[in-house]
């Protein structure tokens, strides 16, 4: 029996933080998958060699502006993607289409309510954000929740935050990226005898990622423990900031930023450090981590972690257990769990091993790939029976228009 297919949509394939994306379509098993998307980024960092790169419809200024204009069209139609996504997916024998992030769902609907194949949509952080460059985005996010049979959510924080713009519980399933373990396995970890304790923070440098209340936090730490040092691995538009701010803390000589590192790179940065920091915070705009590829691989290798209980991190890291966790933006809070970590001699080596645990536990990848992909049969067989209903209905109609044509 030939695998179902599903079109994995993504609207850029891909930017760096999206490793988790592609993780997922590199792991299929019982699925076929081709990307959809309208810009290629990164290849080399991502190889897949099946992609369908959406052209751009060739111009008409007088219809685009009719459309846009006129009538009022969503994007989709006065661009003139509509068909040409028709016919991709046609010509693929696609049997669903994974939508990547719900901007995109929105972008994408009015052609997910016209197509008769089913679409799913995953949500993964920014996307439960205020969109004030979308008009009307909350609403038209609650429509796509009840265009679409199931709607993803990477941990259950977002599940909540769905739930509160608007999507029916029933539609919603949790469907965590999952970690290739053998890639980060277990180091057992002991504390310095020396007192140079190295923590590590990897993450793009971006409000959410809370690295100012790192760096604040570290300052506090670093009174106590003068040898330890402070690595920030990535790079983003808050760097020079974040280093101003290192060196008004006196800390700029203990603090390493290392700029965008390879997974060689970074495995090598986990292999080196003794304590995992990431305090997560949520902006204005409710912006919002799902569950940070780089909490999970640091727990996997083994480290302890400290952060917050912020989106989907207190799902990973079980408070008291694998790491402690401090409310956002405490970085007084932050410096006292880091300090009762490095005071014993055993808790980062105990707390390292049940992180690692955990992880295994319930990221491991091949398991939630099956997962996901029963959810793909699911929508499918949700799907089913509107699609027979749609055929019944149309089959007296087209017959007699076969009839016609003959007869003519």
């Amino acid at each position: 029996m030939s695998k179902r297919v599903v079109a994995s949509y993504c609207t850029t394939f891909l930017k760096p933080e999206m490793l988790h994306i592609y993780r997922q379509v590199t792991s299929l098993q019982r699925y076929r998958t081709f990307v959809m998307t309208k810009w290629l980024q990164n290849s080399e960092r991502f190889p897949f060699d099946d992609i369908e790169l959406i052209p751009k419809p060739r111009p008409n200024p007088f219809r685009h502006g009719w459309l846009k204009f006129v009538q009022r069209r969503p994007p989709i139609v006065y661009r003139g993607e509509y068909q040409m996504l028709a016919s991709l997916l046609q010509r693929r024998g696609a049997d669903l289409m994974h939508i990547y992030f719900g901007h995109t769902g929105v972008h994408l609907l009015p052609f997910i309510k016209r197509w008769d194949r089913p679409c799913v949509v995953s949500f993964h952080g920014a996307d439960v954000a205020l969109k004030r460059d979308i008009r009307d985005y909350e609403t038209k996010l609650k429509t796509l929740f009840h265009s679409v049979p199931l709607v993803f959510a990477r941990c259950q924080s977002l599940a909540d935050r769905l739930v509160e713009l608007g999507c029916p519980p029933e539609r919603l399933r949790i469907s965590r990226t999952g970690l290739p373990l053998q890639e980060f396995p277990y180091l057992r970890r002991e504390a310095p005898v020396d007192g140079r304790w190295r923590l590590l923070q990897a993450c793009r440098l971006i409000p959410k990622k809370g690295v100012a209340t790192t760096l604040c936090a570290f300052a506090i730490f670093q009174k106590e423990f003068p040898k330890a040092e402070l690595c920030i691995a990535g790079k983003g538009p808050l760097q020079a900031h974040l280093e101003e701010l290192a060196s008004e803390l006196g800390i700029a000589s203990k603090v390493h930023f290392s700029g965008f590192v390879t997974q060689a790179q970074l495995k090598a940065f986990y292999s080196q450090a003794h304590l995992f920091v990431h305090p997560s915070e949520t902006p204005p705009d409710q912006n919002q981590e799902g569950i940070p590829n780089s909490v999970l691989e640091a727990m996997s290798s083994g480290l302890a972690v400290v952060g917050t209980r912020h989106g989907g991190i207190p799902e990973a890291v079980l408070h008291g257990r694998g790491g402690l966790l401090v409310a956002e933006r405490d970085f007084e809070a932050l410096a006292h769990s880091m300090k009762e970590i490095a005071r014993s001699r055993s808790t980062a080596r105990e707390m390292g091993l049940l992180a690692s645990e955990h992880v295994a536990a319930n990221f491991e990848q091949a398991r939630q790939i099956e997962q996901l992909e029963n959810f793909y049969e699911e929508a499918v067989a949700l799907t089913a029976p509107e699609r027979a209903r749609v055929a019944r209905e149309n089959a007296p109609v087209q017959g007699a228009f076969a009839e016609q044509v003959a007869a003519d």
